[in-house]
């Protein structure tokens, strides 16, 4: 079955304004329209239909959920939730004050934390459609292993110490949430408004991601990857992640790059961890988190990260 996406960036590359089809400006070209209306095509079908099943979740109600577990059942559920909920870091300073005023261990709010930026349903869907299963399921399956024994080793080092003192004496109040229209028509303008909403806060996150990934596939020669980014190049997965500290993104946005590298043969554990970086280990999570953690704390939530990751990137390179 023809590829419509395709399709559309042949013609506006090629027939519209008439590069060649060898050609690095061509390649690129073709690409990003290609993905871009792929992308959103898909951002918009998928939001929607998340929408319709997400009308009741909230991060209070995340919360709520996770409050007076054990703390093995508190940090699957935060995981779990991290993973379906799409909390980015923006989220972070409201959603840490709400773990710790509800008496959630540190440990758990650490894991949810680091899964929510990181993992979520549109990203899934999207790397399955766009780089298959397998690596989707990598991705996700490296993801939750990140968040749940990165928030075990944060919690051994009793990183309560850590946090600011403001902190301990906000008192966010159990005031009723608002209650939500349960109804079709109900559900049906909360996933229209999740919609405007996530492609308002993501668009541009998107374009940059599919930019980056078009000048990738379309500028740089493939045997210079081979030779320096793929199987074997055991600094490269240490690399991909330093690269992706400065960037910022969240893991749909870094989808069209991942494409890209892997489709110059960019081994797929350094392409992992490169999404990892960028989607929870970014400079800007990281400034975030400094309003609620000291630096002590964020130094060492930065190292488990960044040491996960390479870790995550050396694993899938040997094993794919």
């Amino acid at each position: 079955m023809p590829d419509p996406f395709a399709w559309l960036g042949d013609l506006i590359a090629y027939s519209l304004i008439g590069l060649r089809p060898d050609s690095a400006a061509g390649t690129a070209l073709q690409f990003f329209v290609m993905d871009v209306a792929k992308i959103f095509a898909l951002l918009v079908i998928i939001i929607y239909l998340m929408g319709l099943l997400r009308a009741l979740v909230s991060p209070e109600r995340v919360r709520e959920f996770v409050r007076g577990r054990p703390d093995w059942q508190a940090r699957g559920m935060a995981v779990g939730l991290g993973a379906m909920t799409p909390f980015c870091s923006c989220s972070s300073v409201p959603l840490f004050i709400g773990f710790v005023e509800a008496g959630i261990p540190l440990g758990v709010t650490f894991s949810f934390l680091i899964a929510s930026p990181m993992i979520n349903e549109v990203a899934a869907v999207l790397l399955i459609g766009i780089l298959g299963w397998k690596l989707a399921l990598l991705y996700i399956a490296a993801g939750l292993i990140v968040a749940w024994f990165g928030g075990i080793i944060m919690q051994g080092f009793k990183p309560e110490r850590w946090v600011e003192d403001y902190v301990w004496k906000i008192h966010m109040g159990d005031a009723a949430a608002q209650r939500p229209d349960t109804s079709l028509r109900g559900r049906h303008r909360f996933a229209v408004a999740e919609v405007r909403e996530i492609l308002r806060r993501i668009w541009m996150w998107v374009f940059i991601g599919i930019g980056v990934g078009a000048l990738f596939h379309g500028f740089v020669p493939e045997q210079w990857v081979v030779e320096n980014l793929g199987d074997g190049q055991w600094l490269a997965v240490p690399g991909a992640v330093l690269v992706g500290i400065p960037l910022y993104s969240n893991a749909t946005g870094v989808i069209p790059v991942a494409e890209a590298m892997l489709g110059k043969g960019v081994a797929v554990g350094t392409v992992l961890a490169l999404m990892m970086s960028i989607a929870a280990l970014s400079v800007p999570e990281m400034l975030i988190l400094r309003k609620v953690i000291r630096w002590h704390a964020l130094a060492l939530f930065a190292g488990v990260l960044g040491v996960s990751f390479v870790m995550v990137g050396w694993t899938f390179n040997v094993i794919t």
